[in-house]
């Protein structure tokens, strides 16, 4: 690949997939979004439309036979085995292991390297946005999930088998907790991710009579509930109050881990900042050790929202 100057990142989430033609200085060239959540458990299908869209990409980047690789965050992807496993939030890959890597670069002829979508996330932050110079902290992913990235001194944490970093399957719920997408119960992803949120006021409204613009709305999203508590509706801004808790209460086994010098928050639910930051700092420095108390710093990603994913997911590809 010696002279190829462009790389392809690939932010595979549970709804959309985005892909960037990213160049050497970090600079996004072209970028596609596609529909990750219309092919059931048609893996083939999903990887045959991602092939389609990174060729119209680098096309209209204009580096046709430019590009180095492809470097790819997905949920549950295996940065030693290139597959995407048993991912809750993904269809096609929910019930098995997906040769992703390995077709990928069948179908676009390119090579491809894979990890897991929150990791990714990390290493575009620590290149390129609120974590850049810091050599220890966790990203965590608020999305249709909650991923995570573990990065200490300097590098992400994959465990022996690929897999570290599941933060969003830590109990925070631990006895009758809810059902997670990934089978067990009381995960934090299961009451803090954007499903999570909607899940949340949609039980909250069930169960009490209180007054809320959210009873007149019908399937609602964690977007709903951000909307309804700009407007000062009281049942919305509760609902961020206890996932700020849930959040902050889990920070503190993070921390105790990891000794993080800060937790990095990126993805959708994240721009809720507003209501999230004081009851997630709160519970965070009730609850931690001594030790750690007003020690580390919760931050948001100060990159795009696609950005942050792409563009570390592409750095994977200067490797290849």
């Amino acid at each position: 690949m010696e002279g190829k100057q462009y790389v392809v990142g690939i932010d595979v989430g549970g709804q959309t997939s985005k892909i960037g033609v990213v160049d050497a200085r970090g600079n996004v060239l072209a970028q596609k979004i596609i529909r990750s959540d219309i092919y059931g458990d048609d893996a083939d299908a999903f990887l045959e439309a991602l092939s389609v869209a990174v060729n119209e990409c680098v096309k209209d980047a204009g580096k046709e036979g430019e590009i180095r690789g492809i470097g790819v965050g997905a949920p549950n992807g295996n940065y030693y085995t290139g597959e995407v496993s048993y991912a809750p939030n993904l269809a096609w890959a929910a019930k098995k292991a997906v040769k992703f890597s390995e077709i990928l670069s069948s179908k676009t002829g390119i090579p491809v390297s894979l990890t897991n979508d929150a990791n990714a996330a990390a290493v575009g932050e620590m290149t390129y946005g609120s974590a850049r110079g810091m050599k220890n902290f966790i990203m965590i992913t608020l999305g249709t999930g909650v991923g995570s990235g573990i990065v200490i001194d300097g590098k992400v944490v994959y465990g022996h088998d690929g897999f570290a970093g599941e933060l969003g399957h830590t109990t925070v719920v631990p006895y009758n907790g809810r059902v997670c997408g990934c089978g067990r119960m009381g995960c934090l992803e299961a009451y803090c991710s954007a499903i999570g949120v909607a899940r949340t006021a949609r039980e909250w409204l069930e169960h009490s009579t209180e007054p809320s613009v959210l009873r007149d709305v019908d399937n609602i999203t964690s977007k709903d509930v951000y909307d309804a508590a700009k407007e000062g509706d009281k049942v919305a801004l509760a609902i961020f109050e206890y996932t700020g808790k849930l959040l902050g209460t889990k920070f503190c086994d993070f921390i105790a881990f990891s000794a993080p010098e800060a937790i990095v928050l990126f993805g959708g639910l994240a721009r809720s900042k507003e209501f999230l930051y004081e009851p997630m700092l709160r519970a965070m420095n009730e609850n931690v050790l001594k030790i750690w108390k007003d020690k580390v710093q919760i931050v948001f990603s100060s990159l795009k929202e696609s950005d942050a994913a792409i563009l570390g997911a592409s750095a994977l590809a200067w490797e290849l």
